[in-house]
């Protein structure tokens, strides 16, 4: 064998994928999808830790790009079995090759099976936008209102006006076309639609209308949508934490008594309250919430809570303790448990009730009951930038919420984007 043919052979050697590491890419990427979708609504991520993460998830997928066939492969036949994680990975890779057929199958999948449908609208958030070209507008002019349902949050997602077909997609009759089309219409900030949103609050679905209602309100209406969120806030509505969060963010500390008062009232509704208490943002409400940091159940919330009214990180000022003896903070490992569900305080710091009460009574006097207080301060254009830019992720959504609020038009920052993007859009790693 001549020393070319030789060379020959071993660059075919050297460029053959490892299916062993191919299927470590494939395997990894599905996991950290799940790992991610937890972190971008958790407590304590900051942007700079979701962009670790999303390096590695980036890193995974370009190990299946780089494999090629092999690893389009590997991702179609884990659809055999198909799960959130796998088919972001698909999708993720079809996108970016332009891969038609494989596509048209992800998305049937995802029509058919809803508790799979986050993995490929993820995916179509995590891409490029050179990778959506050609591909969106195709989706945006398909006779399937799911396809076009998925173009709308994928121009959404990407910060771009899906334009004219949004504006059919309101008056669809397909009722989760309508619903998605209501949600972007505020998110992008059109104005222009404030009275189509205000008129689908008579819409015969409930999904519809308070998706009408937030938007509305996101768009700056203050009259009938106000209405249509109160009637959400009624025990066992689906959108009740949603309708209660954002009435609490335009109203008054003395407007917002109502609605505290009926959370009060409800013994079992005791998280919702410490929650409200913390949007409300009424310093007056801090004693309570220190007391509630005895209770193990309610300690970590109720840190939480205080932290998003003064501002104050627990870790940072030493105000945290270690868990008590036999606090559980997720599913528990004994597989007889039925319960596999998630801490929804996983993460938060443990309180010392004694240190910030000893901290509040130094600081109270510069936070004057009666005044809405976000993170800090009064909610305000620059202090709710400073808070979208270096909060943690609950915290940035609130102040992208806010920022809506303030000045109707502005379009919600997406900050469950992939990081790089994220920090793109604000101005730099820094940012």
């Amino acid at each position: 064998m001549s020393i070319v043919a030789a060379n020959n052979t071993e660059g075919m050697a050297l460029n053959r994928p490892v299916p062993a590491v191919v299927a470590q890419h494939a395997e990894e990427s599905a996991v950290l999808f799940h790992v991610r979708a937890r972190m971008v609504d958790a407590p304590h991520v900051r942007l700079h830790h979701l962009r670790r993460l999303d390096d590695r998830l980036a890193a995974h997928l370009d190990g299946l790009a780089v494999a090629g066939a092999y690893g389009a492969h590997l991702c179609a036949t884990a659809l055999a079995m198909p799960g959130p994680g796998e088919l972001f990975a698909t999708t993720a890779l079809a996108l970016d090759t332009h891969d038609g057929p494989c596509l048209d199958k992800v998305l049937a999948l995802a029509h058919a099976l809803p508790e799979c449908r986050p993995g490929v609208l993820a995916a179509f958030e995590w891409v490029s936008a050179p990778s959506l070209r050609g591909i969106t507008g195709g989706l945006l002019a398909s006779p399937s209102a799911f396809h076009r349902m998925v173009g709308i949050l994928a121009c959404g997602a990407h910060r771009v006006d899906p334009g004219a077909p949004l504006v059919a997609a309101l008056g669809d009759p397909d009722s989760l076309l309508r619903e998605h089309a209501l949600r972007i219409a505020g998110e992008c900030g059109r104005l222009d639609l404030q009275g189509a949103c205000v008129r689908a609050l008579a819409d015969e679905d409930a999904a519809c209308r308070f998706q009408a209602a937030r938007s509305a309100v996101l768009l700056g209406d203050r009259h009938a949508a106000i209405r249509v969120l109160h009637e959400e806030t009624g025990a066992g509505r689906p959108h009740r934490a949603q309708a209660i969060g954002l009435l609490l963010k335009l109203a008054s500390p003395e407007q917002a008594v109502p609605i505290l008062k009926s959370l009060f009232e409800s013994q079992a509704d005791a998280r919702e309250l410490i929650r409200g208490l913390g949007t409300n943002g009424d310093p007056r409400w801090v004693p309570w919430l220190i007391d509630r940091m005895d209770d193990a159940s309610l300690s970590r919330l109720a840190g939480e809570a205080f932290t998003l009214i003064t501002g104050l990180d627990l870790a940072e000022h030493d105000l945290e303790r270690k868990p008590p003896d036999g606090a559980e903070t997720g599913p528990m490992d004994d597989p007889a448990d039925d319960d596999v569900a998630m801490d929804e305080d996983d993460g938060l710091p443990w309180p010392d009730a004694g240190k910030v009460a000893d901290a509040w009574a130094v600081r109270a006097q510069g936070f004057p009951e009666g005044v809405r207080h976000f993170m800090g301060a009064p909610p305000s254009w620059d202090h709710a930038v400073q808070v979208r830019a270096r909060g943690c992720q609950r915290q940035r959504r609130a102040a992208s919420e806010y920022l809506c609020l303030l000045r109707p038009g502005t379009a919600l920052f997406p900050t469950g984007a992939p990081a790089w993007r994220q920090q793109r859009w604000l101005g730099g790693p820094e940012a």
